[in-house]
């Protein structure tokens, strides 16, 4: 950590005098942290975070989250993006994306956070980047699993791609733009995501493959494994929204229902033969 940079044990000293917070906690725990926050916020105090998911309980985004608990009124902004803290620690080259529903905040926040190594691009697309950081949590278990397995490189990449497409129609269900997917907050965190071993969701899909349980990968991982959680709270809602998820429908029942990791891509690969 920075030399400058000391632990603070009083939330509401933490956030005194701030006119810029950002909010760094797992999906499940940003209601709460917003809720705790709320009453020591004045009018102009400008919001951020970096959660990626659904809230398991409502399958409501982020800023669906922190509108009902701070208005919809108040400036907000979500950070996201291809990005292992690990690298960024190290200070190699990063580039992520800085969605607002304030055009002057989205770029505050990209000034103030780029750097030499560290480059940050500004959308008004939440709802896309929202989504694109919580289904590919869910993707990158299959693509563990996948590999885990030793399906190969080809099998991989037809995840990944037919992976962007499930997340695409979500997404423009939803509201988001179709452009957003093609960028660093859809299809970039994706390929991260499912590709390099610093992701913990990859990790949690060679752990199912090697026959681990959810609860000793996670054990073994020692981090908040995202796309378990993700994984009911995107079925429910494109259940809802009767958007067609095939990949991340095994993906739940792998993790909810005992489904055999083999027979999810028996069940992948025989389905109807459909357009791209």
């Amino acid at each position: 950590m920075p030399q400058n940079l000391t632990g603070e044990p009083v939330l509401a000293t933490c956030i005194e005098g701030a006119t810029d917070i950002l909010v760094a906690v797992p999906s499940h725990g940003l209601r709460e942290t917003l809720t705790l926050i709320k009453d020591s916020l004045g009018p102009n105090v400008r919001i951020c975070w970096a959660t990626k998911g659904f809230e398991l309980s409502t399958g409501k985004l982020p800023h669906q989250v922190a509108e009902e608990v701070l208005g919809a009124e108040r400036a907000m902004a979500v950070l996201s993006g291809p990005t292992f803290a690990k690298e960024v620690g190290m200070g190699l080259p990063t580039a992520l994306t800085i969605a607002a529903n304030d055009e002057d905040f989205a770029n505050d926040l990209a000034r103030g956070l780029s750097c030499q190594n560290f480059r940050a691009y500004t959308s008004t697309d939440m709802i896309g980047v929202e989504i694109g950081g919580a289904i590919k949590n869910v993707l990158a278990i299959a693509a563990g699993l996948s590999d885990g397995l030793g399906f190969g490189a080809n099998t991989r990449i037809a995840l990944i791609t037919r992976g962007l497409v499930e997340m695409t129609r979500l997404g423009l269900a939803l509201g988001a733009k179709r452009d957003t997917f093609m960028g660093l907050a859809g299809m970039g965190d994706l390929v991260l995501t499912c590709t390099d071993d610093l992701s913990r969701n990859r990790r949690m899909g060679l752990a199912l493959a090697k026959g681990m349980t959810i609860e000793a990968a996670q054990e073994e991982i020692q981090q908040v494994v995202e796309g378990v959680l993700a994984a009911k709270a995107v079925r429910e809602v494109a259940r809802k929204l009767h958007v067609d998820m095939p990949i991340c429908e095994e993906i739940y029942g792998i993790l909810y229902a005992a489904v055999p990791p083999r027979d999810a891509v028996t069940s992948l690969m025989s389905r109807a033969i459909t357009s791209e």
